[in-house]
């Protein structure tokens, strides 16, 4: 049967229509329905009408499902009319790219079909809400991954490079050893503070400079220490604590939890769909007869 333009167009919007009244759970199934089914679905031009392009119910789902697993809300009716047309443009290209041969022995292309398939992967796994208890059940098995850095309170003896030069060094190493207690001792004028209270790491690294404030954490509070090296010379520091602050409250964190547990499930989906996938296969490697022919492979330069 033959349909005017005007009685396609307006069964193309009821098909749109449809598809947004559908809830959330409709798209799950489809979701992994199509999953199952991409093969089906894919660009391919074999059987086909190479000047026909036909917008399936199915290839609708699977538009629909793509925008709700990247931006976590289904489309508008407008917006799944622009994703259709976009759809449409990129399948005539891509059609015509195929004519002109511009998939043959691409390394890129190989690579980037691979990535898709990953990310088909990873866009059912998205769709995922935990179930209730899951992720405080996540956060109990990770405490350390949400609980906050140590704090140093410390104060420091400056003995600058600028002023001392090569032997910036040796005179912090001399001081050290005639430090009776954590008010004694002079050192050089220091830029910034001499004295710190319940800095982060990372806060230390900003002053100081990665290489001390590694140094500095892995020290025991309570005495002298050093000399350090910092970007501006030598240092002699006494760390009064090195406190940990108390684990967050799970609320507190929640979303982060919530993107890593959907981290982890995006994840095994993508090792378990390979794992599918790869058991379809047979793979067989022949090495080279000797390591001088795997030498001499990776000497050749390509013609």
């Amino acid at each position: 049967m033959n349909l005017t333009v005007g009685e396609a167009k307006a069964s193309r919007l009821s098909l749109i229509k449809r598809c947004l009244r559908q809830p959330l759970l409709h798209f799950l199934i489809a979701g992994f329905a199509l999953f199952g089914l991409y093969g089906g679905l894919h660009r391919s031009t074999v059987n086909q009408d190479p000047q026909r392009i036909e917008i399936t119910p199915e290839v609708v789902q699977w538009i629909a499902i793509s925008w709700l697993a990247r931006w976590q809300r289904p489309a508008s009716e407008q917006q799944l009319q622009g994703l259709i047309d976009e759809y449409v443009k990129e399948e005539i290209l891509y059609r015509e790219a195929l004519k002109l041969g511009l998939d043959k022995d691409d390394t890129i292309i190989r690579r980037r079909l691979a990535q898709k398939m990953d990310f088909l992967a990873e866009d059912v796994a998205s769709l995922r809400e935990p179930a209730p208890g899951v992720l405080e059940a996540w956060y109990n098995r990770h405490p350390d991954q949400y609980a906050p850095p140590p704090l140093a309170t410390f104060h420091h003896l400056f003995f600058a490079l600028d002023k001392r030069g090569a032997d910036a060094r040796v005179q912090a190493q001399a001081a050290l050893s005639s430090l009776t207690d954590k008010h004694s001792g002079d050192g050089d004028a220091f830029m910034f503070n001499s004295a710190y209270s319940e800095q982060s790491q990372d806060q230390v690294a900003r002053v100081f400079g990665s290489k001390f404030a590694v140094s500095l954490f892995k020290q025991a509070p309570g005495g002298w220490v050093g000399p350090v090296e910092s970007g501006f010379g030598w240092h002699l520091v006494w760390i009064d604590t090195l406190a940990k602050p108390p684990a967050p409250a799970f609320e507190t964190v929640a979303q982060q939890v919530k993107s890593d547990w959907l981290f982890e499930q995006r994840s095994k989906s993508k090792r378990a769909n390979f794992d599918a996938l790869k058991a379809r296969y047979e793979v067989v490697v022949t090495l080279p007869a000797s390591a001088d022919g795997i030498a001499a492979s990776q000497t050749e330069r390509p013609q």
